[in-house]
């Protein structure tokens, strides 16, 4: 994909500028959107196939959809820019380097779900992303894209920012209500949803920063433009996150279902060193990983689901031939037992469970039942709670031992990590 769409704040400096970005074509897709009538928007977005680029993949136009047709409440949407999946930094880009691109969308969006308040909700973390976008909110308010009469068409539309406290349950849809509402992020037992019984108990429309992007490029250039930039099911161009052992780490913009192998060794430059590959986990950290004889496969949602994992948040974190599986499975275990929000039993107790088991085998005192033990673990949990952080932590640690098991087997025969000298015992504090 030849032309830059969603990061095109790399080919013109300064675009996070008002001035600039309408100097190239901005808010142009809202002068055209508010000309037409909001459901004529929404079956726009139906027609374009855009699905939601959070992780859960939902067709948009469809969930816009749901909404009460007769409604007296307010209709909220809530901007998901928490971004706490590791591996995942594509929205963050977007925040800080293109935040009226976002706003584009947000405004078209909200006109056509018939909302007047939007609240663009980032992790805790995004200091810089906050504050670009609250620049960027001031800058169209002034210039009359948001706020009462917007381009003297009676729309009326308020935006505000709002920092979560580092959680990452806070990018689960019904967690980042709960949060906005000033309560603890314990997700919400669905149904009802959110399209229904949303922020304050009124109609909700959750969509993420990537998706909204797309919104005013849909717009400006037609549906029939959208589904033609990769498969007809899951169109569009695609923010990938490239981290780990590759030569150029980073957001790379290409359409929809390029190949996995492609994305490593022709755009990220392949593994560096004279390595070899050894896993690559293809959506963000709570996806189940891809062996090197997995990665021909077409990076879209269906493509990739049917290949045994997720795409998720295109989250793609590469490991070579020098990784030890147990220690990288331990890691990521201990984000999710410190990252569950504790509301389910088996996802409080078995995240704790996991991260325990792991550590036996990578640290010693392991027993070889324990690599079964693993799986029984993730099999408890998967399924059985609220929402899908439980999933999150299990999925990744099945798909691991199964796919490396002699790897976990030979720690927990050895009683160590054979690839790093036995550790020292340490010596016991004396008071």
């Amino acid at each position: 994909m030849a032309e830059r769409l969603l990061l095109r704040s790399r080919d013109i400096p300064e675009l996070r500028r008002i001035d600039v970005y309408l100097a190239n074509g901005g808010y142009e897709a809202v002068r055209k959107a508010l000309k037409q009538q909001p459901t004529e928007l929404v079956e726009l977005v139906k027609a374009s196939n855009l699905r939601g680029r959070g992780g859960a993949g939902f067709p948009t136009g469809m969930k816009w959809s749901f909404l009460p047709k007769q409604n007296i409440k307010p209709v909220y949407l809530a901007v998901n820019g928490d971004e706490s999946e590791p591996g995942t930094f594509k929205d963050r880009e977007i925040l800080e380097n293109d935040p009226h691109q976002l706003l584009e969308g947000v405004i078209i969006t909200a006109f056509a779900i018939g909302c007047h308040t939007a609240y663009i909700y980032q992790r805790g973390e995004f200091e810089l992303g906050v504050r670009r976008v609250d620049e960027a909110i001031a800058e169209a308010r002034a210039r009359g894209f948001i706020g009462k009469n917007i381009l003297g068409t009676g729309f009326d539309l308020e935006v505000y920012t709002h920092r979560g406290a580092g959680a990452y349950i806070c990018g689960e849809e019904t967690g980042l209500l709960e949060s906005l509402e000033g309560k603890r992020a314990y997700p919400r037992v669905k149904p009802p949803f959110p399209a229904t019984h949303g922020l304050f108990g009124c109609p909700t429309i959750v969509n993420n920063v990537e998706t909204l992007a797309c919104v005013p490029h849909i717009v400006l250039r037609g549906a029939d433009w959208f589904r033609g930039i990769g498969p007809e099911k899951s169109p569009g161009p695609k923010l990938f996150c490239v981290s780990g052992h590759v030569v150029r780490p980073g957001t790379y913009e290409l359409p929809m279902g390029t190949p996995l192998r492609e994305i490593i060794y022709e755009h990220a430059g392949g593994i560096p060193n004279g390595r070899k590959l050894k896993g690559v986990i293809p959506g963000g950290a709570s996806m189940p990983i891809f062996t090197p004889e997995e990665i021909d496969v077409p990076m879209d949602m269906d493509s990739v689901q049917k290949a045994g994992s997720f795409l998720g948040s295109a989250g793609i974190m590469v490991m070579d031939d020098s990784v030890c599986m147990v220690w990288a499975t331990s890691i990521l275990s201990r984000f999710f037992h410190h990252e569950s929000c504790g509301q389910c039993t088996p996802c409080r107790e078995g995240t704790g469970w996991l991260e325990k088991t792991l550590h036996r085998l990578e640290h010693g005192g392991a027993d070889p039942r324990d690599v079964d033990l693993l799986l029984n673990i993730a099999n408890n949990m998967q399924g059985n709670t609220i929402c899908a952080l439980a999933d999150a932590a299990a999925m990744p640690v099945r798909a691991l031992v199964t796919k490396y098991r002699a790897e976990f087997e030979q720690h927990a025969l050895l009683g160590h990590c054979p690839f790093r000298p036995v550790e020292e015992p340490r010596a016991r504090a004396h008071g």
